[in-house]
């Protein structure tokens, strides 16, 4: 049996936490994030890790910081053979790495060294890669830098992947390469292979600026956007001065106009078809669900029906 202590918040590391106590290891000590206090209850919330701690009676620990303090003796004194960690949203100090003997392992949503840094999901889809997939580490004082104990075999993206449906299933495949290869990293029965640095590639972190579609681009690559932004920021745009949430889009082939003579302006809303299209520097980006601020998401249909105006309108507007 495995000693270990667990850093994690979202729900994947729930998961992982769950199946880490169910392969019957000793999950001696949790760590989290703090509650946080939820926009319309205003009451604190709890972490889905916290909660799944809770629930199989585990120590959980939330502190603000790592650094300093009395976390890193606390730490100490659990005595650990190794930490997990999987999305715990902040970056373990140097005190914190290098306690335990069998190191800190990490699940990172890309095959590294590809896509190290914070975004590795969001920008693989941005980039319009065909594959990606999950590598097990070993955390260093690096950005992701760690070597490498163990990786999956590659995850296909597909053309209507968002940022969060595949990065759900990512962390569903690195939760079961986890439980798979403790055993074994465990009882020192297999390495970790250095990174090799020449061949890698960083992302940064994604800002809400980077959700304004600029329709002056190609229509390929911001219905990537849309994908690649999903759940967040989300992508959107301004119409009658109000914002306008892109939900769901294509890239679509430029197709003449029936109903207006602005087809090849970028920006340009335009019907064919019945399809509801927006003209970009480079096809057509077809709409398919949108939100228009203060109102419901709809289909591109429903809402040409609801605000015929839009059709001849150049967006931002």
């Amino acid at each position: 049996m495995t000693r270990i202590v667990f850093f994690g918040t979202p729900g994947p590391a729930a998961d992982c936490l769950r199946a880490l106590a169910g392969a019957g290891h000793d999950v001696a000590a949790v760590y989290t994030r703090p509650d946080r206090v939820a926009r319309r209850s205003r009451k604190p919330r709890p972490t889905p890790v916290k909660q799944v701690a809770l629930e199989l009676g585990l120590p959980v620990h939330t502190p603000e910081n790592l650094r300093g303090g009395e976390v890193p003796k606390d730490l100490a004194a659990v005595a650990a053979d190794m930490f997990v960690v999987l999305a715990y949203g902040r970056i373990l100090p140097p005190a914190i790495l290098d306690l335990p003997p069998r190191g800190v392992l990490n699940v990172h949503p890309s095959l590294l060294p590809l896509y190290r840094g914070p975004s590795p999901v969001v920008t693989a889809i941005r980039d319009g890669a065909s594959v990606t997939g999950v590598s097990v580490m070993r955390l260093d004082k690096g950005m992701d830098t760690g070597p490498v104990i163990a990786q999956s075999a590659p995850v296909p993206i597909t053309e209507t992947d968002t940022a969060g449906a595949l990065t759900d299933r990512l962390f569903a495949t690195g939760v079961e390469l986890m439980i798979e290869i403790i055993p074994a990293w465990e009882r020192g029965a297999m390495e970790a292979v250095p990174q090799d640095d020449d061949a890698a590639t960083l992302t940064r972190l994604v800002e809400k600026a980077d959700g304004e579609l600029d329709f002056g681009g190609k229509a390929v690559e911001l219905a990537r956007a849309v994908r690649a932004y999903d759940p967040w920021p989300g992508t959107f745009t301004r119409w009658g001065g109000k914002l306008l949430k892109i939900l769901e889009a294509s890239a679509s082939l430029p197709v003449p106009s029936e109903e207006t003579d602005v087809s090849g302006i970028p920006g340009a809303v335009t019907v064919s078809n019945g399809r509801m299209l927006i003209e970009t520097g480079d096809g057509g980006l077809e709409v398919k669900r949108l939100q228009l601020e203060g109102r419901g998401a709809v289909t591109a249909a429903e809402f040409l029906r609801g605000y015929p105006a839009i059709v001849g309108a150049r967006l931002p507007d």
